[in-house]
């Protein structure tokens, strides 16, 4: 089975916790095995958002999991990023990994957004899902179901 690793960081982003569940979701269905590497406080945003494991059945915290990283753990790295620390955990992980990556670039200040855009593009070949998304998670829905149907051929 392929493996997808989800980077969640700081979570006063609204949208973040709802699309995670729903990238959980889309990339099961696609046959992955999902984990959630996440910051505590996203943690429990997500546990609160899925109680019984529904849809997020795998989860560690994100320093954890960088300890133990290795090339090869995941087929895919999906992060979201919007704050400078979420970018250089994506980085981090994308150049550990070495595999299929996708970051999910969110922010409502458009400066912001073209700033962490232009991080993740000097520093890496991932795919960018870039959109102005704060509150309403759907517009990042929308480019990530584009992003993601790339990857079934």
């Amino acid at each position: 089975m392929k493996k997808a690793l989800i980077l969640l960081g700081c979570p006063e982003a609204p949208s973040q916790t709802p699309m995670a569940v729903y990238a959980t979701y889309k990339l099961t269905k696609m046959g992955y095995d999902v984990t959630v590497a996440s910051t505590p406080s996203a943690m429990k945003l997500i546990e609160v958002s899925d109680p019984e494991t529904f849809y997020i059945k795998s989860k560690i915290d994100i320093e954890s999991c960088l300890e133990n990283l290795e090339s090869g753990a995941f087929d895919l790295l999906v992060g979201f990023v919007h704050k400078d620390a979420a970018v250089s955990y994506f980085v981090t992980f994308y150049h550990i990994l070495n595999t299929t990556s996708i970051a999910l670039v969110f922010e409502k200040d458009p400066d912001l957004l073209e700033k962490f855009e232009k991080m993740v593009k000097e520093n890496t070949d991932a795919e960018i899902v870039a959109v102005r998304a704060y509150h309403n998670p759907t517009p990042m829905k929308v480019k990530f179901d584009r992003a993601i149907k790339k990857l079934e051929g």
